[in-house]
């Protein structure tokens, strides 16, 4: 069976609750950015990254007999015409069974302008379609093709990336659906001084406080830190046993992860969120910079490029826990199948304070995390259950 179409557009799959938060949110509340080293930056309403100014992309791949699979990535505006422009007319008349050909044609085809990035985004939105159809064609759900069910569950934690509606609010919200570890975002950096280190660590009590000593406490720092002000930020935060910190320096800085691994002690480090294509965890694992990796499906390559991600960690005797992986089918079934992957992360928001997570599914045949763990649909591909009408309705 040979692929017969490729396209890719805009779509909105922003969760529609009915249910409304118990609490109301607070303005201008926003975790730390790189940019705002510049004042002018950290004022409330000012963008803080391209996300906010394009949406998700939707692919579907189509086989000769009209199935046809869905994936997804970020940054509409350039990775749509890099997929329907440049990749698509390479692909249409590949067989559909040939994900690693399919894959390799694609970083081969964008070498020359860099693999990583929007590239990144356009060869992980195919990469996941092409997987979601094989799985339609074989019928099977797509975590058997991977080599079948690793483990029972997935263990999943809560991220609280929206603040609006407190610390308090969102955590004790978090505890109520059976989450046993939750993370944290740290609204402050080095343009902040001691003034910042005392604010963060004040965050970071009070969230040991909510939550207690039986549930697993993270930091995040989303690419904020500079070598120093991590090193000390870390010997801060010793006391209240933080499982990990991540994202703690700008991603491309492969030589600053390096000295900070010096300087950190035992603290386990993470990062991967915007690292893209195998090649930088490969660098990390062999210079024992970083603990865990945390690439994001949708972005480092699919399913077939995390797939790479994860032997390696399982070379080097480290782990690997998607970014968002909960968040849609795709990081699902890649944990279910991954040995290199022992927890799931449910990010975006979570769900607003009393609002149940059903409530909260990007895409309909999604599984729902129940008291803290998760198992993926067995439905055929990643079990989504949509029709092309529900594609329609949701593109921009």
């Amino acid at each position: 069976m040979k692929i017969r179409e490729i396209r890719a557009f805009p779509i909105d799959v922003t969760p529609r609750p009915t249910t409304r938060p118990r609490v109301e949110p607070q303005a201008s509340a926003a975790f730390a950015s790189p940019t705002w080293r510049y004042p002018a930056f950290a004022e409330a309403g000012r963008a803080r990254s391209p996300h906010e100014r394009w949406g998700r992309i939707a692919c579907v791949v189509t086989a000769e007999d009209g199935t046809w699979g869905l994936g997804l990535s970020i940054l509409s505006g350039p990775v749509q015409s890099i997929i329907e422009d440049f990749l698509a007319p390479s692909l249409v008349g590949i067989d559909c069974m040939a994900t690693e050909k399919v894959w390799d044609l694609m970083n081969r085809m964008t070498a020359s302008f860099g693999s990583a990035g929007l590239a990144s985004y356009a060869i992980s939105a195919v990469d996941t379609a092409l997987w979601d159809l094989k799985g339609k064609l074989l019928d099977r759900p797509v975590y058997e093709l991977l080599g079948g069910p690793q483990k029972e569950r997935i263990f999943c934690y809560g991220s609280n990336t929206i603040l609006s509606y407190g610390l308090e609010a969102s955590l004790e919200w978090f505890l109520e659906l059976g989450f046993k570890a939750v993370k944290v975002f740290m609204d402050a950096g080095p343009w902040d001084g001691l003034e910042g280190l005392n604010r963060t660590e004040e965050r970071v009590s009070r969230a040991r406080e909510i939550v207690g000593d039986s549930v697993e406490l993270m930091l995040d720092c989303w690419m904020s830190l500079d070598v120093d002000y991590a090193s000390r930020l870390i010997e801060r935060l010793r006391p209240y046993r933080l499982k990990w910190i991540e994202d703690i320096l700008l991603p491309e800085d492969q030589e600053s992860w390096v000295h900070l691994r010096q300087r950190a002690g035992s603290q386990t480090l993470a990062t991967g969120e915007h690292w893209y294509t195998p090649f930088p965890f490969a660098k990390a694992a062999s210079q024992g910079t970083v603990d865990i990796f945390q690439p994001d499906v949708l972005w480092v390559g699919g399913i077939t490029g995390a797939m790479r991600i994860c032997h390696i960690a399982e070379a080097f005797g480290l782990s690997v826990i998607t970014h968002g992986g909960m968040n849609f089918p795709y990081g699902q079934h890649l944990a279910y199948a991954m040995p290199a992957i022992p927890w799931g992360e449910r990010s975006e928001g979570v769900a607003p304070p009393g609002v149940p997570l059903e409530e909260m599914v990007f895409l309909p045949g999604t599984a729902v995390i129940k008291d803290g763990y998760l198992v993926p649909s067995d439905a055929p591909g990643f079990g989504i259950d949509v029709d092309l009408d529900w594609l329609e309705d949701r593109a921009r």
